[in-house]
């Protein structure tokens, strides 16, 4: 009975919000309990809760009267570890425990399973799920893949190896790809490193002749090792992973490996390491594009109970351009000034603030500054990118010095074409274009284009 009426109170509100506020908010509620002194209704988190409390309750308490249900009073429930513990509405966030703040598909089902795979797992934090992972155009692909290995550990794909710039989500899909292992098999052995903790310890075991060293990672179903490239240049190390590598892969075991870079751009890793971690599916992580950006700035502030106005979200979106990570940060500092100044945060809040946190950066980059950085970067001189020279080690920068001043500065294609000294304003179009394709498939020119950018703000 309960469920019926929880499903036609939420069937009514469905209609009646966003399709992202009843996904975020409503879609994993339900009523618990009803009886003369009101109802009780579970939502995932304190942050859902919060949210219930100030926003919605008064919608609810509305919808649940047209379905013929008055409640004197509306309590609130946040489930953790299986069991539900009742908080009422009059209750303060900092009566809840902590470990109420993980929302519900971080904790597992029971305290027995919850030991289990404390005891099986390795490095693996419950925060990083594929719930609350963002997925864009940036990337899609590597998100499918970790879901199917996380479906068919050993199966395909085997190894994963992603690469790309850091906050990016590497790190979190590799995590997720674990704790999804491991919440549909509890006894699987997972054990995620870094691989400068691969090093230390192999130091370690010829050091001080520590035993156990091999067994520890050769014993596992699945290994995660995060930042590959610091194993570049260590012979010994190089040779042991190898070894640790083929022993997983011949008994169908999932190795999944991190980096900055592809494998055939670590130039000391060794040939052989490299052909290993080519041989399965290697996929590029980029930069989410504008629209991710956005949905990644909503929803790291709802967690917060907070609800950023569209021009807010995009002023932050539109003005980091480096990574997840720096995007995430500017929000926190944000809701932080926000919240402790007891003002809202609005767009006028963020330009100020991000205008502080950004102060070291110029406040107006001029076409002159992009094409000399360009022209540094290649070791070129000024008057060969704007010349007429068509030599490839000239052209390629000349197109990537059109790309920035339109990335960056907005020009229209006649002005770009006339900075670098053409007169056809379709080579600007074209070389523009060339980049924007090049920079999703050429890892290459996307590092080259990333590095002149970051050296402009730096």
């Amino acid at each position: 009975m309960h469920h019926a009426l929880w499903q036609s109170v939420l069937g009514e509100i469905e209609l009646s919000v966003s399709h992202a506020t009843f996904t975020t908010w409503f879609k994993n509620t339900e009523l618990v309990d009803q009886n003369e002194s009101g109802v009780v209704i579970a939502v995932p988190n304190i942050f859902a809760k919060k949210q219930f409390e100030i926003k919605f309750n008064d919608q609810i308490k509305g919808v649940l009267a047209k379905n013929g249900v008055t409640p004197k009073q509306i309590t609130y429930t946040i489930i953790t570890n299986g069991k539900k513990t009742r908080v009422s509405r009059e209750t303060t966030p900092s009566s809840i425990l902590a470990d109420d703040l993980l929302p519900t598909s971080l904790h597992t089902g029971s305290t027995s399973t919850r030991n289990t795979q404390t005891a099986q797992v390795g490095g693996l934090n419950p925060r990083y799920t594929f719930d609350n992972f963002i997925v864009g155009s940036s990337n899609d692909l590597a998100y499918t893949a970790s879901q199917a290995i996380a479906a068919n550990p050993g199966v395909k794909y085997n190894p994963l190896y992603l690469y790309g710039g850091v906050g990016l989500g590497k790190t979190h899909l590799m995590q997720a790809i674990g704790n999804e292992i491991v919440k549909n098999q509890p006894d699987t052995r997972v054990v995620y490193i870094s691989s400068e903790t691969f090093v230390n310890e192999f130091l370690d075991h010829i050091r001080f002749k520590k035993k156990g060293f091999s067994d520890k990672y050769r014993n596992v179903d699945v290994l995660i090792v995060d930042d590959m490239q610091f194993i570049a240049g260590k012979e010994k190390t190089q040779e042991e992973f190898f070894h640790t590598f083929n022993h997983l892969h011949q008994n169908n075991k999932q190795i999944i490996i991190s980096s900055d870079k592809p494998p055939k751009s670590i130039p000391t890793l060794t040939e052989r390491l490299r052909s290993r971690f080519e041989m399965g599916m290697t996929i590029d992580v980029q930069m989410p594009d504008f629209e991710t950006r956005c949905a990644i700035l909503k929803a790291k502030a709802s967690l917060s109970g907070v609800e950023l106005g569209q021009e807010t979200v995009e002023y932050l979106a539109n003005n980091i351009k480096t990574n997840v990570r720096e995007l995430e940060g500017a929000l926190n500092q944000l809701l932080a000034y926000a919240e402790m100044r007891g003002i809202s945060p609005d767009i006028s809040t963020a330009e100020g603030l991000l205008g502080n946190v950004r102060h070291s950066r110029p406040q107006h980059i001029t076409s002159k500054q992009i094409i000399e950085r360009t022209a540094k970067h290649f070791q070129l001189q000024v008057d060969e990118v704007c010349g007429s020279k068509r030599d490839k080690h000239i052209v390629v920068p000349r197109q990537i010095a059109m790309y920035l001043l339109r990335s960056e500065l907005h020009l229209s294609f006649p002005k770009i074409a006339g900075e670098l000294g053409r007169k056809d304003h379709t080579t600007a179009i074209h070389s523009v274009e060339k980049i924007e394709k090049a920079i999703k498939l050429d890892f290459l020119i996307r590092e080259q284009v990333a590095s002149i950018r970051e050296k402009l703000y730096a």
